[in-house]
């Protein structure tokens, strides 16, 4: 198990501690599990960095690095489809949406994997995934004002709360948009691995 691994791996834990940290009613938990989500996100960074740098970049790799992301993603969406839109969450539509698609792409990967093709990220699906960094970061980040901030007397903390959470509803219908976009872009590039014989 080399660094880059490593660091992809380390998103699937970093996953569920962020989830818990989103359901616990102690101060200064929703700082840090949006802290934490800003970890994470430099280790989807970090890890490519790192293999390119140190001449490992691997199959599985590129296989686990597009599977971690997912995993972290997803289960931190499914913490705020369980608020509800009302508490600061976002809409099971758009969820259901987006796990369509991962689903989908998870499966022509895994095909491609069978017949030895490695799907490697495409740029649409980076955009993709910028969008839902910024989307659940925004959700976080209210989070993060709406309750510890608050406590903690910041001026004026439940109206930044609103704003940001409002930036990062207007990035989750974009980040929905990207989702089904580049899970288009991959059929067209790659369909052919599973519809043709």
């Amino acid at each position: 198990m080399n660094l880059p691994n490593i660091l992809t791996l380390s998103r699937i834990p970093m996953m569920f501690l962020i989830v818990w940290l989103m359901r616990e009613s102690f101060t200064g938990a929703a700082t840090a599990a949006f802290v934490l989500f800003v970890v994470a996100g430099v280790t989807d960074w970090a890890d490519g960095y790192a293999a390119r740098k140190l001449g490992q970049v691997s199959n599985f790799g590129i296989l686990m690095d597009a599977l971690t992301d997912k995993i972290l993603v997803l289960g931190i969406m499914v913490a705020l489809v369980d608020k509800g839109p009302s508490a600061g969450g976002i809409q099971m539509f758009l969820f259901l949406l987006i796990l369509c698609r991962e689903f989908m792409i998870t499966g022509l990967r895994l095909v491609a994997a069978t017949k030895g093709v490695v799907m490697a990220a495409e740029s649409a699906g980076k955009q993709k995934t910028v969008t839902q960094i910024i989307a659940l970061g925004g959700f976080l980040l209210a989070m993060s004002f709406q309750v510890d901030c608050y406590r903690w007397g910041l001026p004026y903390a439940s109206d930044i709360a609103y704003w940001i959470e409002w930036v990062g509803r207007v990035f989750f219908w974009i980040c929905t948009v990207m989702t089904l976009y580049s899970g288009a872009k991959y059929f067209k590039k790659y369909g052919e691995l599973v519809f043709k014989d």
